[in-house]
């Protein structure tokens, strides 16, 4: 019925990472090369979110928000602020850099933090496209209701409503908020799905799902999610990769000698800087955190 990868916890300091891909028995579920559910936590008076600019290639990042805010600024002269229910969606491409921090205000009153960061490799013949950057707001992101679920469609199309969100190939995502006792159908069609159950407790198929653990789905087979209480759940997946993926800190690629390329001119300061956030960087780690998968 399903495979299940559970999550590697990061202390970053100020709040916990619980990453569930990459993984040594699982590197993608459709395009999502990298899942990682932070928080829920709340930062003291002064203090914040501040992930320093770095660099990424030949994937996107799409960032979720459940509270708080985060600056988002990046290389092209992007500057934009994320809030619960929209999304930010950074095409890497050929290079970008970029950098998270608490917004000001958020900071000097203390606040909560609690949302996804997932990445998407980008497929055949589109890795080294110009880098971009999106923001959907959460107006904009359709939600499917039937009074005891809502279900707000990220990416894709899934229980007949489509997300404006560019898709680089065929992926679906989701943010489900199910009432205790509320059921939902888990749509068959995507090639690769799987689901996290991010706060509160829910089952498939009858089967109960460990908290932040993410279940792979078996293809082809439409199954049901039912909450035993008040439950976010998300939903992932979309078109398999036929060609592998390589992962190295921030980067990935189908090609190693790309990564390496990537590392080098990071190392030697030759990608763009981040207008506005320019002064500090992360260094490039002797042994990153996020392992060399495959």
């Amino acid at each position: 019925m399903y495979s299940v990868i559970t999550p590697s916890t990061h202390d970053i300091g100020a709040f916990d990472v619980r990453r569930t891909l990459p993984d040594k028995e699982r590197t993608m579920v459709g395009p999502f090369i990298f899942v990682d559910q932070f928080g829920p936590a709340h930062f003291d008076i002064g203090q914040g979110m501040d992930v320093r600019p770095h660099p990424h290639i030949n994937l996107a990042t799409l960032t979720y928000l459940f509270e708080g805010a985060i600056d988002h600024r990046d290389s092209l002269g992007t500057y934009a602020t994320i809030r619960p229910g929209a999304c930010n969606l950074m095409t890497a491409g050929s290079g970008i850099v970029h950098s998270e921090r608490t917004p000001a205000a958020e900071r000097a009153a203390g606040s909560a933090i609690s949302g996804m960061q997932t990445w998407l490799a980008l497929p055949d013949g589109k890795e080294e496209i110009d880098p971009a950057f999106e923001h959907v707001s959460a107006e904009e992101l359709p939600l499917v209701e039937d009074g005891k679920v809502s279900a707000r469609v990220i990416m894709g199309s899934l229980w007949g409503a489509t997300a404006p969100t560019t898709q680089h190939s065929a992926t679906i995502y989701a943010d489900i908020l199910m009432n205790a006792g509320a059921s939902l159908p888990i749509e068959a069609e995507a090639d690769e799905r799987a689901v996290l159950v991010a706060l509160g407790d829910a089952s498939l198929d009858g089967e109960p799902l460990e908290r932040y653990s993410l279940y792979i789905l078996k293809p082809g087979e439409a199954m049901t999610l039912r909450a035993a209480n008040d439950a976010r759940v998300m939903l992932l997946g979309g078109e398999a990769f036929t060609t592998p993926r390589h992962l190295w800190w921030n980067f990935v690629s189908s090609s190693r000698e790309r990564i390496n390329a990537a590392k080098h001119d990071w190392k030697e300061r030759k990608f763009p800087l981040v207008p506005g956030d320019s002064e500090e960087f992360i260094p490039i780690p002797e042994v990153p955190r996020t392992p060399n998968y495959p």
